[in-house]
Parts: structure tokens; sequence; C-alpha cells
């Protein structure tokens, strides 16, 4: 009994120092969070898209309240949003360019030619795997719309043509159609760049216009008409340069004969591509 007894003192006692310790580490080394996070985190919109460049509006919070970043890097949050959180926080909003989806490829249904039926499962990726989805063109947008079901805030859509429509005022250029996409064709641009490559086929000439009617056949027109060095020709498709001073112009797309290379207001295939295939062809 008395082993007993001393073995419960001696556990008592044990847990009476842990207990002061703990206290004691818990009172010197608490990290006290700011009042402010909160707040902060409630004002963001709460997608944890991830266009800020953080994982998630909890992340982005913390950077915003200890002074890392600016509220205008969120470019999915409405403006009052903003001006709230630079007024609580006592910065300026700042600024950041939205960022939108684009899709390198404009061969819609009619437009790329067919060696086969494909009729296996319903999604890109087993297409590409299986046999190239049938697509003379295997560089081609295959419309089986991978990307539309993994677009979490519904901003794309399969359009006419078997093309992904996207919404840029609700796409936030969070990537998931770039990651899930097994062709590479989506890429993320500044709304501000304006003209566009509709295409990702490294074959020129003839070679590329019988796979597909607007696909890049390289005659370099864009570029011969493009202020010097604004557009290089690299491996048979126009590579435009933003970052030169002399900025692209919608000239580059007067003399496309496919229509490859476009000046985009807004959002992508706003016509039908087959209409103005036929167009360029006829001119």
């Amino acid at each position: 009994m008395d082993v007993v007894i001393v073995a419960a003192v001696i556990m008592t006692g044990l847990g009476i120092v842990f207990a002061s310790i703990l206290a004691t580490a818990d009172h010197f080394l608490r990290v006290e969070e700011d009042p402010r996070l909160e707040e902060v985190e409630n004002l963001l919109p709460g997608n944890n898209c991830g266009a800020c460049g953080e994982p998630g509006c909890s992340a982005f919070a913390g950077k915003l309240v200890t002074g890392e970043t600016s509220p205008g890097k969120c470019t999915v949050s409405n403006e009052e949003s903003l001006v709230q959180i630079a007024g609580l926080l006592g910065v300026d909003v700042g600024g950041e360019e939205k960022q939108v989806a684009r899709l390198k490829c404009a061969g819609g249904e009619g437009l790329a030619g067919e060696l086969a039926d494909y009729r296996g499962i319903s999604s890109c990726r087993a297409a590409v795997v299986v046999d190239g989805g049938g697509r003379a063109c295997t560089w081609v947008c295959l419309g089986l719309a991978d990307c539309e079901k993994a677009c979490t805030f519904d901003s794309i859509t399969m359009n006419w043509e078997g093309l992904p429509q996207v919404n840029v005022d609700t796409c936030t250029a969070c990537g998931d159609c770039v990651d899930v996409c097994p062709l590479d064709l989506f890429t993320l641009v500044p709304m501000s760049q304006q003209l566009f490559v509709q295409c990702n086929s490294p074959l020129t000439g003839d070679a590329a216009r019988m796979r597909c009617s607007v696909a890049c056949d390289a005659c370099g027109r864009c570029a011969a008409d493009a202020p010097s060095g604004v557009i290089d020709m690299v491996n048979g498709l126009p590579v435009i340069h933003y970052d030169r001073a002399e900025q692209p112009s919608q000239r580059s797309t007067w003399r496309c004969p496919t229509g490859a290379i476009v000046w985009l207001e807004g959002e992508q295939f706003t016509e039908p591509i087959a209409e103005i295939s036929r167009e360029r062809i006829r001119a």
C-alpha cells in the first residue's frame, strides 16, 4: 500500500512540475496573433485559387498583415474589398494585372482533320494515351472537356466548335486547366497581351495546313508586319516579345492566311473559327 501511495505522490508531483513548465513556456513563448488577420481573411474572396501566388487566402492574409505583399495582388477580389483591406492595414491597394487562361489552339470541329472516330473514355488524357484521339494533328485540342471539369470556378465551357471557352471575368488564373491539359495547350497570360498565337503545331507549310485548316503554316508574314524584333519565328511558330520597347499591334494579324495569330478583345473564340477560316482562304 505504501508503494502505491508513494507512486501516486510521485506522479502527482511530476504532473505539477510539467504543468508548470508548460504554463511558463506558454507565457514566455506565446506568439500573439495579429487581431487584423481574421478580419483581412474575411474580406478576401475565399476561393483559395492561388492567383496571388500563395497557396490560399489564409496564407495571403498573413502576408498582407506582415506587409510582405499588397491587397491588389488578389486579382479576384472586387475593388470595394481591396479598398477595405488597404484601409484596415493602412497601406496602398497596389495593383497586379489580371491574368487569364488562353488556349494555344483553334482547331475545333470540322477544322482539324480526322483519322479515326474516337469512341473511348471521354477524357483528353485517355484519348492521348490510346491513339491521340483520332485527329490528324496530334497537337490539336481534343474537345473532351478535361479542362472544363477541372475548373472549380466554372469559368470554362465547351463551345459550339468543341473548344474550351474561358470566361475572362470569372477566370482566376489558378492554373488547373494548364495542369490538366495533356497537350500543354493552355497558358496564363496578362489581359494586356492581346496579340496571341492560337496554334501549337511544330509543322510548317502544307504539312501543317493539311492536318488543320487554321494551323500556323510558318509563312512569317506576322513577323514581317510587326515592328523589328517584336515577333520571331521559332520552330515554325511566331514568338511574341512583349518586353521590347515597341509593342505588338493588330497589324500583325492582317495577312495571316489561316487566322492562327489573332488580336483578342476579351475572350477567345467569340466568332465561329470555321467561318473566319473560310473567309481567309477565299481572300
